[in-house]
């Protein structure tokens, strides 16, 4: 009897490690796969194009900003006090006007670039969860911001209950806060 009940005790226990080592882990680096897609080259074009189109508006500011400058500076002798604070006052709204331009504009381009990499990342994450699910992967670590990129829900057990055990958390207290 008692080396039947050591036999499958030892039995259970190598089922149990065999099930343990069975679990996959992976790895992925998520950043090389996107930078990867064709996806992400046509959209660098497309911010490429968007930039410079930024780029041009600015430079066309500036460069009225400038011929009004030497302007300026070239009459500076000729003009009344009312014409200097006057061509001053434009200046100064150039100016003013040139700045609010670069940061609206470096708004905008961070607004897009988000807006046309998130269906990319979308993709990619998409096709990581169904690799990591037909293959059986238990987790899958995305090396490139240290994160889970994919986890199997179904196979993992939530811990929470037994943390706020050993500190001591209560149901009520959970649920008051």
């Amino acid at each position: 009897m008692k080396k039947t009940v050591r036999l499958t005790l030892a039995v259970v226990m190598i089922l149990g490690a065999s099930q343990l080592f069975a679990q996959k882990f992976g790895r992925i680096n998520t950043q090389e796969i996107i930078m990867a897609m064709p996806e992400t080259k046509e959209m660098q074009t497309n911010m490429d194009a968007y930039g410079k189109d930024l780029q041009d508006n600015l430079e066309t500011i500036t460069v009225e900003f400038n011929q009004k400058l030497a302007d300026y500076q070239k009459n500076y002798e000729t003009l009344s006090d009312a014409v200097r604070q006057l061509r001053e006052k434009e200046l100064q709204e150039l100016r003013n006007r040139s700045q609010e331009f670069e940061q609206i504009a470096q708004q905008d381009f961070q607004k897009k670039q988000q807006e046309l990499l998130a269906p990319i990342i979308e993709k990619a994450k998409n096709a990581i969860d169904k690799v990591s699910s037909e293959n059986g992967y238990l987790a899958v670590f995305d090396i490139s911001t240290g994160s889970l990129a994919y986890y199997n829900e179904a196979n993992l057990t939530d811990i929470a209950p037994l943390v706020r055990k050993e500190l001591g958390i209560t149901e009520t207290d959970a649920t008051t806060k």
